[in-house]
Protein backbone atom coordinates (compact mmCIF):
# COMPACT_ATOMS: atom_id res chain seq x y z
CA UNK A 1 0.00 0.00 0.00
CA UNK A 2 0.80 3.74 -0.51
CA UNK A 3 1.39 6.15 2.83
CA UNK A 4 2.53 9.42 3.04
CA UNK A 5 4.92 9.36 5.87
CA UNK A 6 7.74 11.39 8.34
CA UNK A 7 10.84 9.80 7.74
CA UNK A 8 12.69 12.28 10.17
CA UNK A 9 11.75 15.92 10.74
CA UNK A 10 14.61 17.36 8.97
CA UNK A 11 12.99 16.54 5.49
CA UNK A 12 9.96 16.69 3.95
CA UNK A 13 6.94 14.04 4.24
CA UNK A 14 6.97 11.38 0.92
CA UNK A 15 4.71 8.84 -0.23
CA UNK A 16 6.20 5.25 0.28
CA UNK A 17 4.99 1.84 -0.75
CA UNK A 18 4.81 -0.48 2.52
CA UNK A 19 3.38 -3.37 3.17
CA UNK A 20 -0.28 -3.87 4.18
CA UNK A 21 -0.73 -3.62 8.16
CA UNK A 22 -2.57 -6.68 10.29
CA UNK A 23 -4.74 -5.48 12.75
CA UNK A 24 -3.76 -6.87 16.62
CA UNK A 25 -6.16 -7.08 19.49
CA UNK A 26 -8.80 -4.68 19.90
CA UNK A 27 -7.99 -2.79 15.96
CA UNK A 28 -9.32 -3.11 12.64
CA UNK A 29 -8.14 -2.52 9.07
CA UNK A 30 -9.73 -0.01 7.01
CA UNK A 31 -9.42 0.70 3.46
CA UNK A 32 -9.49 4.28 3.53
CA UNK A 33 -11.74 6.28 1.62
CA UNK A 34 -10.79 9.88 3.27
CA UNK A 35 -8.62 11.50 5.36
CA UNK A 36 -9.24 15.06 6.49
CA UNK A 37 -6.35 17.06 6.98
CA UNK A 38 -5.70 19.80 10.40
CA UNK A 39 -3.40 22.39 11.21
CA UNK A 40 -1.72 19.74 13.38
CA UNK A 41 -1.14 17.81 10.51
CA UNK A 42 1.70 20.45 9.94
CA UNK A 43 3.35 20.82 12.92
CA UNK A 44 3.27 16.33 13.16
CA UNK A 45 5.23 16.61 10.37
CA UNK A 46 7.94 19.45 12.06
CA UNK A 47 7.92 17.55 15.34
CA UNK A 48 6.01 20.17 17.26
CA UNK A 49 2.49 19.19 17.87
CA UNK A 50 2.05 18.04 21.10
CA UNK A 51 0.97 14.27 20.31
CA UNK A 52 3.52 13.84 17.47
CA UNK A 53 4.81 10.37 17.58
CA UNK A 54 8.68 9.11 16.78
CA UNK A 55 9.65 8.87 12.79
CA UNK A 56 8.70 7.24 10.92
CA UNK A 57 4.80 7.36 10.80
CA UNK A 58 2.02 8.46 8.73
CA UNK A 59 0.39 11.41 8.87
CA UNK A 60 -3.52 11.92 8.82
CA UNK A 61 -5.13 12.12 11.96
CA UNK A 62 -8.91 11.18 11.45
CA UNK A 63 -10.58 9.44 8.86
CA UNK A 64 -13.27 7.54 7.15
CA UNK A 65 -13.13 3.99 5.56
CA UNK A 66 -14.55 0.29 4.97
CA UNK A 67 -14.07 -1.61 7.55
CA UNK A 68 -11.86 -4.83 6.09
CA UNK A 69 -10.36 -7.12 8.94
CA UNK A 70 -11.09 -7.20 12.44
CA UNK A 71 -8.40 -8.22 15.19
CA UNK A 72 -8.75 -10.96 18.25
CA UNK A 73 -11.46 -9.31 20.61
CA UNK A 74 -13.16 -6.99 18.40
CA UNK A 75 -17.30 -7.19 17.83
CA UNK A 76 -17.70 -4.46 16.21
CA UNK A 77 -17.60 -2.69 13.88
CA UNK A 78 -18.37 -5.09 11.63
CA UNK A 79 -16.97 -6.20 7.99
CA UNK A 80 -17.93 -4.14 5.39
CA UNK A 81 -19.10 -1.47 7.38
CA UNK A 82 -18.52 2.09 6.77
CA UNK A 83 -17.18 4.00 10.25
CA UNK A 84 -14.73 7.03 10.94
CA UNK A 85 -12.11 7.53 13.92
CA UNK A 86 -9.62 9.64 14.79
CA UNK A 87 -6.29 7.60 15.18
CA UNK A 88 -4.25 10.64 15.62
CA UNK A 89 -1.85 9.06 12.70
CA UNK A 90 -2.06 6.60 9.95
CA UNK A 91 -4.79 8.46 8.12
CA UNK A 92 -2.87 9.59 4.89
CA UNK A 93 -2.62 5.77 3.41
CA UNK A 94 -4.91 3.63 1.42
CA UNK A 95 -5.52 0.96 4.53
CA UNK A 96 -4.85 1.91 8.18
CA UNK A 97 -4.77 0.30 11.80
CA UNK A 98 -6.95 1.73 14.58
CA UNK A 99 -8.89 0.83 17.86
CA UNK A 100 -12.04 -0.94 17.08
CA UNK A 101 -13.47 1.36 20.58
CA UNK A 102 -13.00 5.01 18.79
CA UNK A 103 -14.54 3.72 15.30
CA UNK A 104 -17.92 5.41 14.68
CA UNK A 105 -20.89 4.39 12.13
CA UNK A 106 -21.20 7.15 9.77
CA UNK A 107 -24.75 7.75 8.94
CA UNK A 108 -25.71 7.41 4.92
CA UNK A 109 -26.40 10.99 4.42
CA UNK A 110 -22.90 11.89 5.17
CA UNK A 111 -20.44 11.29 2.28
CA UNK A 112 -17.20 9.73 2.84
CA UNK A 113 -15.25 13.16 2.14
CA UNK A 114 -17.41 14.87 4.80
CA UNK A 115 -17.31 12.18 7.48
CA UNK A 116 -13.73 11.97 7.32
CA UNK A 117 -13.22 15.93 8.37
CA UNK A 118 -15.89 15.98 10.50
CA UNK A 119 -14.65 14.62 14.07
CA UNK A 120 -11.95 17.01 15.19
CA UNK A 121 -13.59 20.03 13.16
CA UNK A 122 -17.08 19.96 14.39
CA UNK A 123 -16.03 18.17 17.87
CA UNK A 124 -13.90 20.84 18.99
CA UNK A 125 -16.46 23.70 18.34
CA UNK A 126 -19.17 21.53 19.82
CA UNK A 127 -17.56 20.52 22.95
CA UNK A 128 -15.37 24.36 23.44
CA UNK A 129 -18.49 26.24 23.05
CA UNK A 130 -20.97 23.93 25.19
CA UNK A 131 -18.56 22.26 27.95
CA UNK A 132 -15.67 24.88 28.17
CA UNK A 133 -17.66 27.93 27.51
CA UNK A 134 -21.02 27.77 28.24
CA UNK A 135 -22.13 29.45 24.96
CA UNK A 136 -26.09 30.95 25.70
CA UNK A 137 -28.52 31.54 23.11
CA UNK A 138 -27.72 35.28 22.36
CA UNK A 139 -24.51 35.94 23.88
CA UNK A 140 -22.64 37.35 20.91
CA UNK A 141 -19.89 34.76 19.80
CA UNK A 142 -16.61 36.46 17.67
CA UNK A 143 -14.79 33.99 15.99
CA UNK A 144 -11.36 34.35 14.59
CA UNK A 145 -10.01 32.43 11.46
CA UNK A 146 -14.04 31.93 11.15
CA UNK A 147 -13.30 30.32 7.26
CA UNK A 148 -11.14 27.84 8.36
CA UNK A 149 -11.08 24.01 9.29
CA UNK A 150 -12.00 24.48 13.08
CA UNK A 151 -13.35 28.62 12.28
CA UNK A 152 -15.82 27.75 10.09
CA UNK A 153 -17.77 24.64 12.37
CA UNK A 154 -17.64 27.77 15.28
CA UNK A 155 -19.36 29.64 13.17
CA UNK A 156 -21.83 27.08 12.49
CA UNK A 157 -22.25 25.61 15.50
CA UNK A 158 -22.72 28.87 17.39
CA UNK A 159 -25.61 29.25 14.90
CA UNK A 160 -27.35 26.62 15.88
CA UNK A 161 -27.15 27.39 19.90
CA UNK A 162 -28.37 30.65 18.64
CA UNK A 163 -25.86 33.19 19.06
CA UNK A 164 -25.14 35.77 17.60
CA UNK A 165 -21.89 35.12 16.08
CA UNK A 166 -19.42 37.27 14.65
CA UNK A 167 -17.26 36.28 12.18
CA UNK A 168 -13.76 37.38 11.76
CA UNK A 169 -11.58 36.07 8.45
CA UNK A 170 -9.68 37.62 5.59
CA UNK A 171 -10.88 39.04 2.53
CA UNK A 172 -14.57 38.71 1.06
CA UNK A 173 -14.46 35.30 -0.70
CA UNK A 174 -13.70 33.80 3.05
CA UNK A 175 -16.29 36.15 4.79
CA UNK A 176 -18.61 35.37 2.39
CA UNK A 177 -17.69 31.58 3.26
CA UNK A 178 -18.63 32.47 7.17
CA UNK A 179 -21.36 34.21 6.24
CA UNK A 180 -23.27 31.11 4.41
CA UNK A 181 -22.02 29.17 7.50
CA UNK A 182 -24.57 31.46 9.77
CA UNK A 183 -22.45 33.95 10.65
CA UNK A 184 -24.66 37.22 11.35
CA UNK A 185 -21.79 40.33 11.17
CA UNK A 186 -18.71 40.29 9.48
CA UNK A 187 -15.32 41.44 9.81
CA UNK A 188 -12.11 41.59 7.78
CA UNK A 189 -9.13 40.56 10.02
CA UNK A 190 -7.08 43.64 8.33
CA UNK A 191 -9.25 46.02 9.81
CA UNK A 192 -6.31 48.56 11.40
CA UNK A 193 -8.55 48.79 14.76
CA UNK A 194 -10.06 45.34 15.31
CA UNK A 195 -10.53 45.97 18.67
CA UNK A 196 -12.30 49.32 18.31
CA UNK A 197 -14.67 47.34 15.45
CA UNK A 198 -15.62 44.46 17.88
CA UNK A 199 -16.22 46.90 20.71
CA UNK A 200 -18.51 48.68 18.15
CA UNK A 201 -20.56 46.07 17.52
CA UNK A 202 -21.33 45.74 21.30
CA UNK A 203 -18.23 44.03 22.43
CA UNK A 204 -18.32 39.91 23.07
CA UNK A 205 -19.14 37.37 25.17
CA UNK A 206 -17.69 34.09 24.12
CA UNK A 207 -13.89 34.70 21.87
CA UNK A 208 -13.37 31.24 19.64
CA UNK A 209 -9.62 31.99 19.00
CA UNK A 210 -7.61 29.20 16.76
CA UNK A 211 -5.28 31.86 15.39
CA UNK A 212 -3.13 33.64 18.88
CA UNK A 213 -1.23 36.86 18.11
CA UNK A 214 -3.04 40.10 17.65
CA UNK A 215 -6.19 38.16 17.22
CA UNK A 216 -6.17 37.56 20.61
CA UNK A 217 -4.68 40.68 21.95
CA UNK A 218 -8.44 42.15 20.11
CA UNK A 219 -10.55 40.09 21.42
CA UNK A 220 -9.17 40.27 25.20
CA UNK A 221 -9.89 43.90 24.91
CA UNK A 222 -13.25 43.90 23.29
CA UNK A 223 -14.29 41.02 25.90
CA UNK A 224 -17.86 41.98 27.98
CA UNK A 225 -17.84 41.55 31.87
CA UNK A 226 -17.50 37.89 32.71
CA UNK A 227 -16.36 36.95 29.12
CA UNK A 228 -14.43 33.63 28.30
CA UNK A 229 -12.13 33.37 25.43
CA UNK A 230 -11.08 29.99 24.06
CA UNK A 231 -7.75 29.54 22.98
CA UNK A 232 -7.73 26.84 20.63
CA UNK A 233 -4.61 27.22 18.75
CA UNK A 234 -1.90 29.04 17.29
CA UNK A 235 -2.30 29.28 14.01
CA UNK A 236 -0.54 33.20 13.49
CA UNK A 237 2.71 31.40 15.00
CA UNK A 238 2.22 33.79 18.10
CA UNK A 239 1.05 31.95 21.42
CA UNK A 240 -0.11 34.88 23.61
CA UNK A 241 0.61 36.28 26.55
CA UNK A 242 -2.42 36.93 28.79
CA UNK A 243 -1.88 39.66 31.01
CA UNK A 244 -3.72 38.51 34.41
CA UNK A 245 -4.63 42.49 35.40
CA UNK A 246 -7.23 42.70 32.74
CA UNK A 247 -8.49 38.90 32.96
CA UNK A 248 -8.80 40.25 37.01
CA UNK A 249 -10.40 43.67 36.43
CA UNK A 250 -13.28 42.68 33.55
CA UNK A 251 -13.86 39.29 35.08
CA UNK A 252 -13.01 37.64 32.17
CA UNK A 253 -12.25 33.29 31.99
CA UNK A 254 -8.94 32.18 29.71
CA UNK A 255 -9.99 28.92 28.72
CA UNK A 256 -7.95 26.52 27.19
CA UNK A 257 -9.30 23.55 24.97
CA UNK A 258 -7.55 20.59 23.66
CA UNK A 259 -10.35 18.28 21.83
CA UNK A 260 -7.77 15.30 21.54
CA UNK A 261 -7.03 15.44 25.52
CA UNK A 262 -10.27 14.09 26.27
CA UNK A 263 -9.54 10.83 24.63
CA UNK A 264 -7.23 9.86 27.61
CA UNK A 265 -9.70 11.48 30.60
CA UNK A 266 -13.27 11.70 29.31
CA UNK A 267 -13.48 9.76 26.03
CA UNK A 268 -17.30 9.65 26.75
CA UNK A 269 -17.61 13.55 26.76
CA UNK A 270 -15.87 13.44 23.17
CA UNK A 271 -18.94 10.48 22.00
CA UNK A 272 -21.92 12.24 23.25
CA UNK A 273 -20.66 15.20 21.53
CA UNK A 274 -20.10 13.37 18.17
CA UNK A 275 -23.30 11.67 18.64
CA UNK A 276 -25.57 15.34 19.09
CA UNK A 277 -23.44 16.84 15.76
CA UNK A 278 -24.46 13.55 14.13
CA UNK A 279 -28.02 14.16 15.07
CA UNK A 280 -27.70 17.17 14.03
CA UNK A 281 -26.73 16.65 10.71
CA UNK A 282 -29.00 14.33 9.87
CA UNK A 283 -31.89 17.20 11.08
CA UNK A 284 -29.84 19.55 8.59
CA UNK A 285 -28.40 21.74 10.76
CA UNK A 286 -25.26 21.71 9.82
CA UNK A 287 -24.02 22.53 6.27
CA UNK A 288 -20.06 20.83 6.82
CA UNK A 289 -18.16 22.56 4.14
CA UNK A 290 -15.44 20.96 1.99
CA UNK A 291 -13.37 22.96 0.04
CA UNK A 292 -10.57 21.10 -1.32
CA UNK A 293 -10.69 16.86 -2.48
CA UNK A 294 -6.90 15.53 -3.70
CA UNK A 295 -5.97 12.36 -4.45
CA UNK A 296 -3.20 11.12 -1.87
CA UNK A 297 -0.22 11.51 -4.82
CA UNK A 298 -1.31 15.53 -4.28
CA UNK A 299 -1.14 14.94 -0.26
CA UNK A 300 2.04 17.54 -0.44
CA UNK A 301 -0.23 20.27 -1.99
CA UNK A 302 -3.06 19.92 0.22
CA UNK A 303 -1.07 20.42 3.29
CA UNK A 304 0.11 23.32 1.26
CA UNK A 305 -3.22 24.80 1.06
CA UNK A 306 -3.57 24.86 5.01
CA UNK A 307 0.25 26.46 5.41
CA UNK A 308 -0.82 29.08 3.09
CA UNK A 309 -4.38 29.36 4.27
CA UNK A 310 -5.65 29.16 0.65
CA UNK A 311 -8.27 26.53 1.66
CA UNK A 312 -11.88 27.67 3.22
CA UNK A 313 -13.31 24.71 5.50
CA UNK A 314 -11.60 21.02 5.55
CA UNK A 315 -8.80 20.00 2.82
CA UNK A 316 -9.72 16.09 2.31
CA UNK A 317 -7.15 13.70 0.84
CA UNK A 318 -8.79 10.42 -0.85
CA UNK A 319 -6.43 7.34 -1.30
Amino acid sequence: MRAFQVSSFDTPPALRTLESPRPGPGEVLLKIEACGLNFADLLMAQGRYQDTPEPPFTLGMEVCGIVLAQGDGVAAPVLGERVAVFGGKGGLAEEGVFPAQLCRPVPESMSSEVAAGFQVAFGTSHLALIRRARLKPGETLAVFGAAGGVGLTAVEVGAAMGARVIAVARGDDKLKVARDAGAHELIDSDEPDLKARLKALGGIDVAYDPVGGDAFTAALGAMNREGRILIIGFASGEVPQVPANIAMVKNIDVIGFYWGGYLKFAPEALTESLAELMLWHDEGRLAPHVSHVLPLAQAADALELLRTRKSTGKVVVTP
